[in-house]
């Protein structure tokens, strides 16, 4: 619990700081322009190490299952807007993850930018990814890179 109440603060002062830095932004003259990417439906997924006393104490705090199946070590959970996953032995530690291509409710979207533009802007603006797309490729994809507090970062698209 303590990682997640850490992992919300740090997220929150990151947008805090990207709301105070864009503000700001205008008047540095080393600010360079942020390219615009439409990440698609945020999650966060949790590496759990008993997976059926993870979905029962996130129950009780109103989540239900949505997809998943706890046999394969993989459950989504949804209260209202927001999502988590549990994973358990899938991922070596917690992600912060987005999908393109999906709305909060996992509907697909009609029109989405791809993970692969999404990758070509990242890498422009300077960041470096852990594992990319490949680019010769359509359709189904990821790619993952780490914030500078060390939180991996998870962009998965599911579809064309």
């Amino acid at each position: 619990m303590k990682n997640l109440l850490c992992l919300g603060l740090t997220v929150g002062a990151v947008l805090l700081a990207f709301a105070a830095g864009s503000a700001a932004g205008a008047d540095n003259p080393e600010s360079k322009e942020i390219p615009s990417m439409k990440l698609g439906a945020f999650s966060v997924s949790l590496n759990v190490k008993d997976i059926v006393a993870s979905r029962a104490f996130y129950e009780k705090l109103g989540f239900r299952q949505v997809m998943g199946d706890a046999a394969q070590n993989w459950l989504i959970l949804r209260n209202g807007e927001t999502t988590i996953g549990l994973f358990h032995g899938i991922f070596k530690g917690n992600l912060l993850t987005f999908n393109p291509g999906w709305t909060s409710q996992a509907t697909p979207l009609k029109e989405f930018e791809d993970v692969r533009a999404i990758q070509r802007k990242l890498k422009a603006s300077g960041l470096t990814l852990t594992t990319e797309a490949d680019e010769a490729t359509t359709g189904p994809a990821s790619l993952t890179l780490v914030d500078p507090d060390g939180n991996q970062i998870l962009l998965d698209q599911h579809f064309n």
